[in-house]
């Protein structure tokens, strides 16, 4: 019989296994996917890993409920692949996926159940700009708690500096993020350029649903985690710099994909 964290956990160590048993997985609601993909989490800590903060899922663009209506499931993110902008990846090491624009909130306090988007804001330190580095592991057609259950995808991020609120220059809904990319002797091309209105969750509301969502399986929000909230610009993986363009004070951040 398929044991699904056991194959899970073989795709997380070597994602160029053949997927395919998965298949053959039953079907999974998003809790039962969130409950094994925490027990995923709990090997990669008896490993020596590290727990570095948390995503929310399906807050943007298609993936917005696509697993449901007011679905946000929650993914982990590890220290080790917690990497600051100009960083370096392997192309090798990453396999299949793709590099999205992600804003990225540092928490200042613990944030946990009864949360709400005001004391959501109180919690912060910051916001950052970073990119979430997505890995596909799964095969097409698999169930959306099995998605769940594969940690959403993440393989990590890419954080750039830290800004405090005081320095943002208008209301996170007048967010734009350019994604843009250059590989071999080409000039820096613009891949896309998103704004928030229309796009993604208000992302203070966001962070209060995954604190209140975290809370439900045991965990809480704490101090010097990272947070991202959704995808803006996304690109698949190719040798090449990418460069992601926060507006209203945000910043940038960078990273190379390298042969």
């Amino acid at each position: 019989m398929l044991n699904i964290l056991d194959t899970l956990w073989a795709l997380h160590q070597n994602p160029d296994l053949d997927p395919a048993p998965l298949l053959e997985a039953p079907e999974l609601s998003a809790d039962e996917g969130q409950q094994l993909q925490l027990q995923l989490l709990e090997r990669w800590l008896e490993q020596g890993e590290e727990l570095a903060g948390w995503k929310i899922g399906m807050t943007s663009g298609e993936s917005r409920n696509a697993l449901g209506d007011g679905v946000r499931p929650f993914g982990f993110v590890l220290r080790s692949r917690t990497l600051m902008s100009g960083a370096s990846i392997p192309r090798k090491n990453l396999y299949k996926g793709g590099v999205e624009n992600e804003l990225c909130f540092v928490m200042a306090d613990y944030l946990g159940e009864a949360a709400t988007p005001d004391r959501a804001k109180s919690a912060i330190a910051g916001l950052a700009p970073a990119f979430e580095i997505n890995q596909k592991r799964l095969p097409p057609g698999c169930s959306a708690g099995l998605r769940v259950s594969d940690n959403l995808s993440n393989w990590g991020i890419v954080v750039g500096d830290t800004v405090p609120q005081a320095n943002i220059t208008a209301d996170l809904a007048e967010l734009e993020v350019a994604l843009y990319g250059q590989s071999g002797s080409e000039g820096e091309q613009l891949i896309e350029r998103v704004p928030s209105q229309g796009h993604i969750d208000d992302h203070f509301e966001s962070l209060s649903i995954l604190a209140n969502r975290l809370h439900r399986f045991g965990h809480t929000l704490a101090p010097d985690q990272y947070i991202i909230t959704g995808a803006y610009g996304k690109t698949p993986f190719a040798p090449g710099d990418f460069r992601g363009d926060f507006s209203i004070g945000i910043g940038g951040v960078q990273v190379k994909i390298t042969a």
